[in-house]
């Protein structure tokens, strides 16, 4: 089964591990040039996602939560453009960030909170709704 196939039909995982390991399987299938938009509440592992995602990618480097830079730029086998727009207030401040200018193509475009600038994420996003289980297991599924 496919990596998309399995995230259609939602994938939970135990450990930040795991959750690490499923995000380098869809790094590896992910297109060129591909925005991820990634839905969910505090504490559901999104930005865990995104460390699986940069490791797929070949980056090394330590990835965190882009909260107050709104994003983080890495650099591996693509571009990684880790977006955290929870503090945006709207659509229109995302054009300040002159995003444009650091997608080098092949890139990734990460976005945490999407909802925030609805209009401005592109229509052939995939979107992931990552949520947590009562037993504290996280998931992960594509709309």
């Amino acid at each position: 089964m496919s990596i998309f196939a399995k995230l259609r039909v939602g994938v939970t995982t135990a450990s930040a591990e795991e959750t690490h390991a499923l995000a380098r399987e869809l790094a590896a299938a992910l297109p060129v040039d591909t925005t991820l938009a990634l839905h969910g509440d505090l504490g559901v592992g999104k930005t865990t996602f995104v460390q699986g995602l940069a490791r797929g990618f070949g980056i090394e480097a330590p990835v965190t939560s882009p909260t107050f830079n709104i994003f983080t730029l890495y650099r591996g086998t693509r571009t990684l453009v880790h977006l955290d727009a929870y503090r945006l207030e709207n659509d229109h401040q995302i054009d300040a960030l002159m995003l444009d200018d650091f997608l080098t193509s092949p890139w990734c475009l990460a976005v945490e909170w999407p909802e925030k600038i609805a209009a401005w994420i592109p229509a052939d996003a995939l979107h992931l709704d990552l949520g947590i289980t009562p037993e504290e297991k996280h998931t992960v599924r594509l709309r």
